[in-house]
């Protein structure tokens, strides 16, 4: 499709606020996907270059985490498999139902955890012991929430950053941290998918995945320095404007 300078140039900014907002505390496609919708782009082809510009983010703030000491990947592997694993499962088997069944649960989901977070000032500021053991919660979760990912995706961050904090015992900084690889590892599956379907816009993916890694690299580096407070009125905020987005839709 055509598209102008100024268009482009605006779906960089929309990037790279998308990508601050990711990884802080995910949700970064309730900016981008309606900034590529609005641009003109074609639904399927807004959802597949979506994946495109939202990898680069995860990735970049995955990487700026592991390199302030705040995720260690190679401790990492199997909650990587399940993800790639579970998300490859949804991205085939949403072929072939109404991926929009789903979203009351969703919505009904992600209000317990708003409203969980909101009367829990103290989650996720210190780490805790955690109440599974590590191999069999990232085999479980590896596979549900990278399932949902590839099946559906909204709040899939969210799901990811509670689970750690509710069963690991992580704290707010080292959820989040985790979280953007998860996110990385069902993304790239979606993708290749996408790919594979020639559905990729790839001039738009890489002006938006541009401005993903300037917005997730400054993100992640505010993460590393702020109070968990902070991240957990961030939190809030993106898990709220999910569910009004989800409601509206």
């Amino acid at each position: 499709m055509e598209i102008d300078l100024l268009t482009l140039f605006l779906l960089f900014l929309a990037g790279g606020f998308a990508g601050f907002v990711d990884a802080i505390a995910g949700g970064g496609g309730i900016i981008a996907l309606p900034a590529l919708l609005a641009a003109g782009v074609p639904p399927h082809q807004a959802l597949a270059t979506n994946k495109l510009q939202g990898s680069f983010g995860s990735l970049t703030a995955a990487v700026n985490y592991a390199h302030k000491g705040m995720l260690h990947p190679k401790t990492l592997i199997m909650g990587v498999c399940f993800t790639l694993m579970g998300a490859a499962a949804g991205t085939l088997l949403v072929q072939y139902f109404p991926a929009n069944a789903l979203e009351n649960t969703i919505v009904v989901m992600l209000v317990v955890i708003f409203v969980y977070t909101l009367l829990s000032p103290d989650l996720g500021k210190i780490k805790k012991h955690a109440i599974i053991n590590n191999h069999i919660f990232y085999g479980i979760f590896g596979l549900l929430i990278g399932f949902y990912d590839g099946f559906f995706g909204p709040g899939t961050g969210s799901f990811w950053t509670m689970a750690l904090i509710l069963m690991l015992g992580l704290d707010l900084k080292q959820a989040t941290a985790q979280t953007k690889l998860f996110n990385f590892a069902s993304n790239i599956v979606s993708l290749a998918l996408f790919v594979y379907a020639g559905l990729v816009i790839w001039t738009i993916g890489l002006v938006m995945g541009t401005g993903q890694i300037v917005g997730a690299y400054i993100g992640s580096s505010m993460v590393s320095r702020k109070e968990v407070k902070f991240i957990r009125i961030f939190f809030l905020i993106v898990v709220g404007a999910t569910i009004l987005k989800l409601l509206l839709a």
